[in-house]
């Protein structure tokens, strides 16, 4: 489906500036001195490092350097550090989770637990005096798997050296040879080697393949084949400059022994494995470390009966921002939409996934591009808390960005006086017969288009769209009892440019269930600057009050 974006012209939002205040306090000559830092007292230092211990024994910090320390890309790690909240980390790891799922349609994540289940089977079967997830041999299986063949030698013992180490029989500690067919990014036939020097069950990687040898320090113990002949000497093995103690004399190694070789296999074996989709990757990536396309979005919320909420989902592009291709003298930009509103179990809830686009002619591109363009999707959910990822796809210039953000559907208890989401719109009107409840930012039988940024020109009308429910009826007439005041000041004053109450009666449509608000106010008597409207809605049959307030800027 395409669907062309409401267009208006505006510009970014003027910032206030915020006044702050200090108090001045006298202090004498006495209490300066008591200001002077103290060393800590032993009492205090421990109570400081106890208290900087909880702060680091997170749930999120397990995650990062436990659960997933292996697998983590550096990027991805930094990433995860610089977020401040809590639902930020949340989102990310789901996020995190889903790049690596190979059926991101399903419910199940497979690569996730599988990863688990190796991690479960590390501890269980390397342990050694350290959690089995600790060790090399665990962080090898949790990164790659299971091996593809193992060739164990868990007591050690006489061992017959190949060839490439020099032949001959020696005495080794305990040891495993691990043999990957294939490692993705790092090559084909790939062999790890772990062994045992301190007999105590763990088992470090090693990329010495000497090392095992428990008779390397014993003169002339475990001789090699060309020290047996006498064409080499065991001391020559201390002064090979390839990083080994091998026995071989001057012969050459084979190529998957070169040093550089080696060298290159083990760093690779220590970095985190590769993102598989690649698409998936690109798209969070790029919301992890910039904004390429910025979008605003915003949610709303109106009951519609007492288990599902209406729940509104807008986003806002500057014009400018976006890139147009001209044709037929016209310019058109075109924006993907995907958006995915998800439980906090994961569980996937209402997909929002629409092509929309924008367009005005190209001799008034210069002027058009100045403003706003903004897209809205309509999602029925019952109340509870759910995680909103939108990605926003400039087609046209290949601009991409992801945006998370929390919906709190509220839930509106009987009997109680409730409201909905305060909306301030440069748009309020009646719609047609036939358009009732369809199409963008239609609420009823009323369109209502919210300003993002909340700012408005002088010559604009400020739309404030508001629903409260549950009013005490009146005994006789059924009807609700009350009011609702507006009042609005400006930024740093307390005087009200604007003051006005009605009662509910005179409201069109009002009832015990519903009032709904729809008003259209003149600003050219408001000087530029910031504002603040505050309402307050009073039922006085059950002597509740509600107060809603929201900002806005006139420019």
């Amino acid at each position: 489906m395409k669907t062309k974006l409401f267009v208006f012209c505006g510009s970014v939002a003027l910032l206030g500036v915020a006044v702050a205040q200090s108090n001045k306090k006298n202090t004498s000559d006495s209490s300066q001195r008591e200001t002077v830092s103290k060393p800590m007292t032993e009492k205090q230092r421990k109570k400081q490092e106890d208290k900087l211990r909880k702060e680091l024994e997170t749930p999120y910090k397990k995650w990062l350097n436990e659960d997933v320390g292996y697998i983590i890309t550096d990027e991805e790690r930094q990433a995860f550090k610089r977020l401040a909240t809590d639902d930020e980390r949340q989102t990310f790891i789901e996020g995190f989770w889903l790049r690596r799922d190979p059926t991101p349609d399903t419910e199940e994540n497979e690569f996730k637990e599988e990863h688990y289940r190796r991690i479960e089977y590390a501890n269980e079967h390397y342990a050694s005096g350290i959690p089995g997830w600790k060790t090399d041999r665990g962080r090898i299986y949790i990164t790659f798997g299971p091996a593809d063949e193992v060739n164990s030698h868990p007591s050690g013992g006489s061992y017959n050296r190949p060839y490439e180490e020099g032949g001959g029989t020696t005495s080794t500690y305990p040891f495993e040879t691990w043999r990957y067919r294939y490692i993705d990014g790092i090559g084909t036939n790939i062999e790890i080697e772990f062994v045992d020097t301190t007999m105590s069950g763990e088992y470090r990687m090693t990329m010495d393949p000497s090392e095992k040898d428990a008779l390397l320090y014993v003169p002339n113990a475990g001789l090699t084949m060309m020290e047996s002949m006498g064409m080499a000497s065991k001391t020559d093995r201390f002064n090979r400059s390839d990083g080994t103690h091998l026995g071989t004399g001057n012969q050459p190694l084979p190529a998957h022994m070169n040093e550089f070789e080696r060298l290159e296999q083990f760093a690779k074996l220590q970095k985190p494995p590769s993102v598989k989709f690649k698409d998936l990757d690109a798209v969070v990536s790029s919301s992890i470390r910039y904004n390429t396309l910025p979008f605003k979005v915003r949610a709303d919320y109106m009951k519609i009966t007492d288990s599902t909420v209406l729940t509104t989902i807008t986003i806002q592009f500057e014009r400018k921002d976006l890139q147009f291709q001209q044709k037929d003298n016209v310019a058109r930009a075109t924006v993907n939409i995907l958006g995915h509103i998800s439980s906090l179990a994961g569980r996937r809830v209402n997909t929002i996934e629409d092509v929309v686009t924008v367009e005005v002619p190209s001799d008034l591109l210069g002027k058009a591009i100045e403003g706003s363009s903004v897209y809205q999707k309509a999602v029925p959910l019952a109340p509870g808390m759910y995680r909103l990822n939108v990605v926003a796809k400039d087609v046209v210039g290949g601009n991409m960005t992801t945006y998370p953000m929390a919906l709190n559907v509220p839930h509106f208890e009987e009997e109680k006086l409730a409201q909905s989401s305060l909306i301030l719109a440069d748009l309020i009107e009646k719609v047609p017969t036939r358009n009732i409840g369809t199409g963008q930012f239609v609420i009823g039988d009323t369109k209502v288009r919210p300003r993002l940024n909340e700012t408005f020109a002088r010559n604009e009308k400020l739309g404030i769209y508001a629903q409260f429910y549950n009013f005490g009826p009146d005994e006789k007439t059924s009807k609700p009892n009350g009011s609702i005041q507006y009042e609005i000041t400006k930024a740093g004053s307390d005087k009200a440019v604007l003051d006005y109450t009605e009662e509910l009666t005179t409201i069109a449509g009002a009832s015990s269930q519903q009032v709904t608000v729809e008003k259209l106010l003149p600003l050219q008597s408001l000087e530029p600057g910031q504002y603040t409207l505050k309402m307050k809605v009073v039922d006085k049959n059950r002597n509740q009050t509600l107060t809603p307030t929201a900002n806005f800027t006139v420019k």
